[in-house]
């Protein structure tokens, strides 16, 4: 047997309460990609180990759902509502002008250093905050829905996303024109 690697531990120390049979490769890949941010070769390869089933299932698995990542994320995600309420209301070109401004191509890429990355998102409901994204952090596990967004308001908030300064200063800025004051939910 090959030598177990740090990594290779850390992801049996955790996942080591789920058992073969039990139907818990779901729950299994979602605290691997809690804890690490996403799922590696060799973290699919020990949960295989652990829930007697191939790799090629697990990876199976993982990437029939778009919410499993194989490489690691990005610092900050921009997760960009594709709902109809938000592109009724020019998400396609909020989407567009954070692409250009972070220099990235499409959806699913992240900028050079990892610090901002954008990613599709389906509507969840929050259709009043139209159009809308979502600020994921992966460190600190937080969501935080930024709404009512113009071209103008998601540029200045992917400037500081992309430029590692004061987000808050950023959003303030980018919402004194709305009318509820900051235009940025919390929750």
């Amino acid at each position: 047997m090959p030598l177990e690697t740090e990594s290779k531990a850390r992801v049996r120390a955790l996942i080591s309460e789920f058992r073969p049979e039990n139907g818990d490769l779901l729950a299994t890949l979602h605290k691997v990609q809690h804890e690490f941010g996403y799922l590696s070769r060799e973290a699919m390869e020990v949960i295989g180990e652990q829930l007697d089933l191939f790799p090629a299932h697990v990876y199976g698995a993982a990437s029939f759902y778009e919410e499993f990542r194989f490489e690691p994320p990005a610092h900050t995600n921009i997760r960009w509502c594709s709902g109809p309420a938000c592109r009724l209301r020019n998400s396609n070109g909020i989407r567009d002008a954070m692409l250009a401004t972070l220099g990235l191509d499409e959806i699913h890429e992240q900028t050079e250093d990892g610090r901002v990355g954008v990613i599709n998102g389906q509507c969840n409901g929050c259709c009043e905050l139209a159009p809308m994204v979502w600020l994921e952090q992966h460190e600190t596990h937080t969501v935080r829905p930024v709404g009512n967004l113009t071209a103008a308001s998601a540029i200045r908030m992917a400037r500081a996303l992309r430029d590692g300064t004061e987000i808050e200063g950023a959003l303030d800025a980018a919402f004194e024109r709305t009318p509820s004051g900051s235009g940025v939910s919390n929750g």
